[in-house]
């Protein structure tokens, strides 16, 4: 069993309609492991069974979405994407090259290839067929987007997989982005926070919330805001709460840097209060929101 593994007892209390909780406290799995034992295999090739993927992904849902049917097809007031599933996952509409990195349609793929019957307008790669938000909004109650709702709301499973092979793969592509000598500062500062199970989470969850950090796209006055950005914030060296707590600090940091460098006519100060309570969640657990 790896940290990964550890990381999705993070039941501190059940979920309505859940069996109760075990004593996670009890769980050897939850003490902090040694650093020698935590190398980029112990992020790779995870088997975690459904159960527990579902219960982080229950999370990620309340976290993005309030764990509601209604928040699994959302379009923000003024964004130019649809963000779908229990991760928000973002979906442009045909002709339309944003800065973000469009994750719905390998949400879509990753279904297909692992079982899911998609609907036909769903299959073959599709760009979003609502063209902007006003006519998402009309459509919001049709057939079609009821079938879309019905669809994320069944697959919550394998939306949070997903989101776990993400962090899984975003070390090695942070570490490729950086001059060597940067690479032990940012490693050792993944590692500080995912040798707590509670910081598993919390890189799963940044890493779905605002990426990687690695895409020159996703730049405000050429400053990024994702996972690399927050492990190049952090200094210290001690372990278990006091890496969460400055991971949580350094991610309050970032954001609010992002919010600050952001063009006006977006406004994103309205988020930044939701952002920092889902940021005080890697602190002390994810049912505080």
């Amino acid at each position: 069993m790896t940290v990964l593994r550890a990381a999705l007892w993070l039941c501190l209390c059940p979920i309505p309609g859940w069996p109760a909780a075990m004593d996670w406290t009890a769980d050897p799995l939850l003490q902090a492991r040694p650093e020698t034992a935590l190398d980029l295999a112990s992020t790779r090739g995870i088997d975690v069974p459904e159960s527990d993927i579902e219960r982080i992904g229950r999370r990620i849902w309340l976290n993005e979405c309030g764990g509601t049917i209604a928040g699994l097809t959302s379009w923000n007031q003024g964004e130019e994407f649809a963000s779908l599933g229990i991760g928000h996952f973002i979906w442009y509409p045909a002709g339309y090259e944003g800065p973000f990195q469009e994750s719905f349609p390998a949400l879509l793929a990753y279904l297909a290839r692992n079982g899911t019957a998609l609907p036909d307008w769903l299959s073959g790669d599709p760009d979003c067929p609502w063209p902007d938000r006003a006519a998402f909004q009309r459509d919001i109650d049709s057939a079609r987007m009821r079938e879309l709702r019905d669809l994320l709301a069944a697959t919550v499973a394998p939306q949070a997989r997903f989101i776990v092979e993400r962090l899984e793969a975003a070390l090695p592509r942070i570490l490729d982005t950086l001059p060597s000598e940067q690479r032990p500062a940012v490693s050792r500062q993944f590692y500080r926070v995912a040798r707590v199970p509670l910081g598993v989470y919390a890189l799963v969850d940044y890493v779905n919330f605002k990426g990687e950090g690695v895409s020159p796209t996703e730049r405000y006055k050429g400053q990024g805001w994702g996972l690399l950005q927050v492990l190049q914030g952090m200094r210290g060296e001690g372990a278990g709460q006091a890496a969460l707590d400055e991971f949580a600090l350094s991610a309050d940091e970032v954001l609010t840097r992002r919010v600050a460098n952001s063009p006006p006519e977006r406004h994103e100060e309205r988020w930044l209060p939701a952002w920092r309570k889902r940021l005080q969640t890697y602190r002390t657990g994810p049912l505080l929101l």
